[in-house]
């Protein structure tokens, strides 16, 4: 453990008198014996495909380290998903460790100690990062050993289990890059580390689907709170509000930045600035999820018309990728290839864009200029989860039970496009939905939340004051 304390420039100085007082006169706060956490079982199923599939070699799985925000304030701290999947653990710069003989031990930042010598026994009340009055109790070793059920260690004896060659799961913490070198299976170890996440197990479904609900209640909060963020000067800021509040009172946060976008925002794929004023004639986009405080993340869009009711023309783009959505999900089914209901989505888009006279044929890529991304992705412990899979097993991959993924076309009409009539320009829509595969097809994760546009404006009215 380090001897040099993270203070402030503003921190008052310690005397001898005050630190001595501090050391002595404080009760026991150790907690014997905490229950397992609930996933403590899964995730020793997951170490030990992990050694099934690395026989016989050491591996190295960080938990990351604090970033700094600015200055002395450091962002929320979030785990590296793999090391959340393997463990359970959300404490920065814990290094999980599996030996050649298998046995897997977690490598963590115990306790302070409240008289300790010099700095190590001060560290409880003066260090702002580590420090248990600064940010917290961390757990005992003990404590440790019995929430995750690993074999627990000090972090400062780490240096002594990485001796030999090692796979380390490399840029997540250059003090652990430091002490290993580099090997020629890291990148596999990366790869294979997101790939063991493509299909979810039982407990990774029921926190998807706990996630989906509780952001649909964010939506429905959104909605009654809409007359509140149209008179607001910054009535697309209101809107994250709202929606962070139901994610931070049933979950750990949202899993990413809320889009809340109003009129031609909704043309720009990821706006976050969210500092627009809501026009009851234009569309808002909200994209938006809520994180359990397992870190699993729903990812669902809602576009919306302020006024309760689609216009004719925004009812008319609105169908279409609503019909590109439908499309996209009829084709969900073990055996089916990933990219199939991206191009089934691109095809319905690019015919009706022909039938619109934006584009003369419905042949070919030209759909692309009103369209720019995927229609869907895996979704998980990230919002865009498994990227690091090699790309023969996801995108060129065939789905299967038990994968959870998103379905979401879009159409993004840009203002400034002269190619459209002028009436279509400045609307965007996008439509999202989250989907298990099952074993004949796939289960609508996100059905409580109205898709077509009669269903969107009877909730709207139900929901509206």
């Amino acid at each position: 453990m380090s001897e040099q304390l993270n203070t402030g420039s503003h921190d008052l100085p310690i005397s001898d008198a005050l630190a001595a007082f501090m050391t002595d006169g404080w009760d026991d706060t150790s907690r014997p014996g905490p229950a397992p956490l609930p996933l403590a079982a899964y995730t020793a199923k997951r170490r030990a495909a992990l050694v099934q599939r690395f026989p016989g070699e050491r591996l190295v799985i960080p938990s990351g380290t604090l970033k700094v925000r600015s200055n002395d304030s450091d962002y929320r701290f979030r785990p590296h998903s793999a090391y959340a999947y393997l463990t359970g653990g959300q404490q920065p710069d814990d290094v999980l460790v599996i030996a050649p003989s298998g046995a897997a031990t977690l490598f963590t930042r115990p306790r302070s100690p409240r008289s300790a010598e010099g700095t190590a026994g001060q560290e409880f009340y003066r260090d702002r990062r580590y420090g248990e009055f600064w940010v917290g109790a961390r757990p005992t070793l003990a404590e440790a050993e019995a929430l995750y059920q690993i074999e627990c260690a000090p972090i400062d004896r780490l240096p002594e289990a990485l001796t030999g060659p090692a796979r380390v799961l490399r840029d997540v913490d250059a003090s652990v890059d430091a002490q290993v070198p580099p090997h020629d299976g890291d990148a596999e170890l990366t790869a294979h580390l997101s790939e063991m996440r493509l299909i979810k197990d039982e407990w990774e479904v029921a926190q998807l689907q706990h996630a989906v609900e509780a952001t649909g209640r964010g939506f429905e909060d959104v909605v009654r709170a809409l007359p509140q963020a149209l008179a607001h000067p910054r009535g697309e800021r209101y809107v994250e509000g709202v929606f962070g509040l139901r994610a931070r009172l049933e979950g750990n946060a949202a899993g990413y930045d809320t889009i809340a976008a109003s009129g031609a925002h909704a043309c720009v794929l990821h706006w976050i600035r969210n500092d627009g004023r809501l026009n009851r004639d234009e569309l808002l986009l909200l994209d938006a999820g809520v994180e359990t405080d397992d870190l699993y993340t729903a990812d669902i869009t809602r576009t919306l018309p302020l006024a309760g009711r689609f216009n004719p023309i925004q009812r008319q783009v609105y169908e279409l990728v609503y019909e590109a959505q439908n499309a996209a999900i009829a084709v969900l089914k073990p055996g089916a290839r990933f990219r199939d209901f991206h191009r089934a989505a691109m095809a319905v888009i690019a015919e009706g864009l022909h039938e619109w006279g934006v584009l003369d044929s419905a042949d070919g890529e030209l759909h692309r200029r009103y369209t720019l991304c995927s229609s869907g992705h895996m979704l998980g412990l990230d919002v865009h989860d498994c990227a690091k899979a090699r790309t023969s097993v996801y995108l060129d991959g065939v789905l299967e039970a038990g994968q959870v993924l998103t379905v979401e076309p879009g159409l993004y009409l840009q203002p400034d496009d002269l190619t459209l009539p002028p009436e279509f320009r400045g609307i965007g829509v996008r439509i999202e939905d989250d989907l298990i595969i099952t074993d004949d097809g796939a289960r609508l994760m996100s059905s409580a939340l109205p898709r077509h546009p009669d269903e969107i404006e009877t909730w709207m009215t139900t929901l509206l004051p």
